[in-house]
């Protein structure tokens, strides 16, 4: 049985006896710094020269220091900058500060995990990932609630690893609702996992071939759009709160028989054997070379790709479409995770 905890787990004293650094004031960011704060803990924001969060920052309160000083001020740094970014932000801004008995913290466990980042033998090293946007991390805690979460331990050099992690949590508003147990390897092979082959790829890869049978066979692509993307939101919700049984308890019996006898033609053997694949070269760690190297040489397959996916019919309709509908992305314009996870 996965393990979980809860508030009456917790021991608030150890964060609380802690100065943190949170680096980085993106989503996640600014959803740990401000609940943090507002439990009475020790921080400070870390951001590199020029950055444009700094403002906001210091609106909410928060002290602002570069990178550098931030984590060399603190005794528990969290890293909260895009993976991408983090090795090298480590090996210039943080190594340099750490000192016996710090402790640094992630929320994805993809550049320890992959080897990208090694701590020294003398430090904690633990994650605590919550399981949502930044903004739903700091909207719970406002009303008085959390969101689920993920606590790992990488390296636990002063044996209290884990009850500084579940701490942090806590002040972070995530035991309220609860924290899994959890390693850096299972919480960055899923996640990658879950990004790749249903959540994003998957996701929007059957919308897109959804929308494409449609206006191939002759319908207005409004109608596929429709069809295909737009009401993905509706059953997702529904998934979202009541499970599958739940969403098929809502539908027509006519959506829940097609779901049942023809979903399992879309998703079939070979379908599941590719997601098999897909699960391979992630924990070889085929899939983590490949983008580290993409990223070394300036991105030139991601860009052309993410130009060729921004021209697509579907994104040109859709475009169309949703500015009849401001209400759609109100309040969520801008809205992006950088933490990795």
């Amino acid at each position: 049985m996965a393990k979980l905890y809860y508030d009456k787990d917790a021991d608030p004293s150890l964060i609380k006896g802690r100065k943190v650094a949170v680096l980085g004031y993106g989503s996640q960011g600014h959803a740990h710094a401000q609940n943090l704060a507002d439990s009475g803990i020790d921080v400070r924001v870390g951001l590199r020269e020029g950055s444009s969060s700094k403002e906001k920052a210091q609106e909410a309160g928060l002290r602002v220091l570069s990178i550098h000083d931030a984590a060399d001020e603190a005794d528990l740094i969290m890293v909260l900058l895009p993976d991408t970014e983090q090795p090298d932000v480590y090996a210039r801004d943080i190594e340099s500060t750490l000192n016996e008995g710090d402790a640094l913290f992630f929320a994805h466990g993809f550049n320890i995990h992959f080897g990208q980042i090694k701590p020294p033998p003398y430090v904690d090293v633990a994650m605590v990932a919550p399981k949502s946007p930044g903004h739903l991390v700091r909207r719970t805690y406002e009303q008085g609630g959390g969101v689920p979460s993920l606590v790992a331990v990488a390296q636990d050099h002063s044996g209290k690893a884990r009850d500084l992690a579940i701490s942090y949590a806590h002040a972070l508003g995530a035991t309220r609702a609860g924290v899994l147990d959890t390693t850096f390897s299972e919480e960055t092979e899923t996640d990658l996992f879950g990004e790749q082959a249903v959540l994003c790829g998957g996701v929007t890869g059957l919308m897109q071939a959804g929308f494409d049978t449609l206006v191939e066979a002759g319908y207005q692509p409004e109608s596929a759009y429709f069809e295909c993307l737009h009401e993905m939101k509706l059953i997702v919700d529904l998934i979202y709160e009541e499970g599958i049984k739940g969403m098929r308890y809502s539908v027509s019996d006519t959506a829940e028989y097609g779901d049942m006898t023809r979903g399992p033609k879309v998703v079939d053997d070979h379908v599941r054997q590719t997601m098999r694949e897909i699960l391979g070269d992630i924990r070889s760690g085929k899939f983590a070379e490949e983008w580290i190297a993409e990223n070394k040489a300036g991105r030139p397959n991601f860009n052309e790709l993410r130009r060729k996916a921004a021209e697509a019919p579907i994104e040109k309709v859709g475009e169309e479409l949703r500015a009849m509908m401001p209400f759609i992305s109100s309040g969520h314009k801008g809205v992006r995770d950088v933490s990795g996870g």
